[in-house]
């Protein structure tokens, strides 16, 4: 009895050590979160772009302060518009290269960078970039029919894609290795915290897919790490009828684009 009453003490400054560390670290997380979110490429506003195929760029000035910088690769008479949305990293400079896979099948893509990306301005917080790709998709609705544009959302950008496809009426939405919620994403890798309190990210897919009228197309990795194909098996089963998952197997999160069974799917749901 006498070594029992004598751990006590020790136990209860283990106890509040691990809580105040877990305080500390949810602080942390809170205010710093951004930087182990987006890990953007920022461009200077003189960088010229370069490409071997007919390209503009785009300014959308959304409010005073705040310009969302873009890429349209344009063809003669298009069947469409992919407007597409990236990962979390680089900027379009890089992300530019994926545009061949739908510009070959005679469609336009805009590419857009998210808040301090690339040439794009203004502090980042999920509402205000929601914000922004509404605006972006408003200026494109100047010039092209809604049942001409279909949304790309890889990775991080799925997140966007969705919610702009929940709020509008594109022709199709197609979600590159998607996550359920960005909450679910972080917690696999941080499972001891308060997430729910903690990130300042959330981009509900799993709440804004329900909502989405036109038919969905997902493409998953049977072999992706970061975000398992059993998120995208989730977003499926929440509306079965208007989602179609196609699985890429072998793949991981990164390199879909080196399998041909990637860009067999990307024509068919282009020709369809």
């Amino acid at each position: 009895m006498e070594i029992t009453w004598q751990l006590i003490p020790t136990l209860n400054s283990i106890i509040i050590y691990i809580i105040l560390s877990l305080i500390a670290l949810s602080i942390i997380i809170y205010f710093l979160q951004e930087r182990f979110i987006f890990k953007p490429e920022k461009l200077k506003r003189d960088f010229k772009f370069e490409y071997d195929v007919p390209f503009t760029e785009l300014f959308f000035d959304v409010e005073p302060g705040v310009s969302i910088n873009g890429l349209h690769f344009y063809r003669p008479a298009p069947q469409g518009l992919i407007l597409y949305f990236h990962g979390n990293s680089r900027s379009i400079k890089g992300w530019a290269k994926y545009a061949k896979d739908f510009y070959r099948y005679n469609y336009d893509v805009v590419l857009v960078d998210y808040r301090g990306f690339g040439k794009s301005t203004g502090k980042r917080t999920e509402k205000d970039m929601l914000s922004d790709m509404q605006f972006v998709y408003d200026r494109l609705l100047e010039k092209y029919e809604q049942h001409h544009i279909l949304i790309y959302g890889r990775s991080l950008g799925s997140g966007f894609a969705t919610k702009l496809a929940s709020d509008n009426t594109p022709r199709y939405l197609i979600l590159d290795a998607p996550y359920y919620s960005f909450k679910r994403v972080i917690e696999r890798f941080l499972p001891i915290l308060p997430i729910r309190y903690v990130l300042r990210f959330h981009l509900r897919t799993d709440k804004w897919i329900r909502k989405v009228n036109c038919h969905t197309y997902i493409i998953h990795g049977t072999k992706d790490r970061l975000i398992p194909i059993s998120q995208s098996e989730e977003l499926q089963q929440l509306n079965p009828h208007k989602i179609t998952l196609i699985r890429i197997h072998g793949g991981k999160h990164n390199n879909l684009p080196t399998f041909n069974e990637y860009h067999n799917f990307i024509r068919d749901i282009l020709k369809y």
